[in-house]
């Protein structure tokens, strides 16, 4: 099956438009993603490296860092390198292959680092409040059985969404009001009604990111509690140290998220 006949048109991709209202800054911006891009990776790599070859660091708290770290290298990848190409040259495009490619890998990343934090803030509240019993808590087989289930259930729920998009009827110039192929920006370019399918995202999307923030606060209120009673410097600094991170990875992800997808459904995508 071709796209013409998915989509109703000719055209074999799509153009983003994400800098085009900064055309005399493109250089500065691909300067700027591409230092930041670089010390992505190499942070990340250091960390699933050193986690790997220190014995010391085989514990269930590094094994879930590691996944994450790994996570991150494959979501900014999903995304940064087309971006950089369409900075650098004159040509904004990418294939319609590649978009729905990329639409596929940024949501289930996204969806399963959204559920890796709430069991990585299981573990965290594993470990500040019942310390003697982390290790039978927290044995491998179960670390490896919730890292393989977030995984399973990103590129599920990705599925699914991207299903949603292929069959949605696209038309008109195909220019992508965005810097990548994303949800929202592609049913912009519907030549019919999205609201179903934009109400049906909304919808989605809240359970997992309502529940997975409702789990994660509930870690910390109860690992605040135990904080509470912590008479020791030493083990206040210890529990900072710990969680302080962690705290501040949910902000940068989930903020971004509910504004990005969990906005109410507009008006007709030909309207907009």
């Amino acid at each position: 099956m071709t796209m013409e006949k998915f989509n109703g048109t000719s055209e074999d991709h799509f153009i983003l438009l994400g800098f085009s209202n900064w055309s005399q800054l493109e250089v500065v911006f691909f300067v700027l993603i591409l230092i930041f891009y670089l010390m992505t990776l190499t942070g990340n790599m250091f960390i699933i490296i050193l986690s790997y070859l220190d014995s010391h660091l085989h514990t269930p708290m590094y094994f879930f860092l590691s996944n994450l770290s790994f996570l991150d290298l494959c979501y900014t990848t999903s995304s940064i390198p087309q971006m950089l190409v369409n900075l650098w040259g004159p040509e904004k495009t990418i294939s319609y292959a590649g978009c729905m490619a990329q639409l596929y890998f940024v949501l289930a990343l996204g969806t399963t680092e959204c559920i890796l934090l709430v069991v990585m803030s299981y573990d965290h509240y594993v470990a500040v409040c019942k310390p003697l019993h982390y290790t039978v808590l927290m044995h491998p087989q179960l670390c490896h059985l919730l890292a393989v289930a977030s995984w399973v259930c990103g590129f599920t729920k990705s599925a699914v969404h991207s299903l949603f998009i292929l069959w949605v009827p696209l038309c008109g110039h195909l220019q992508v009001d965005h810097f990548f192929c994303e949800v929202p920006a592609l049913l912009q370019l519907s030549c019919f009604d999205t609201h179903a399918n934009e109400m049906i995202i909304m919808v989605t999307t809240s359970i997992v990111v309502i529940i997975s923030l409702d789990l994660i606060l509930t870690s910390y209120g109860a690992i605040a509690r135990a904080v509470l009673r912590i008479q020791s410097t030493t083990g206040l600094q210890k529990v900072f140290r710990t969680c302080g991170a962690h705290l501040m990875v949910v902000s940068l992800f989930f903020i971004p998220v509910m504004c990005m997808y969990l906005q109410p459904p507009t008006e007709n995508s030909q309207d907009r």
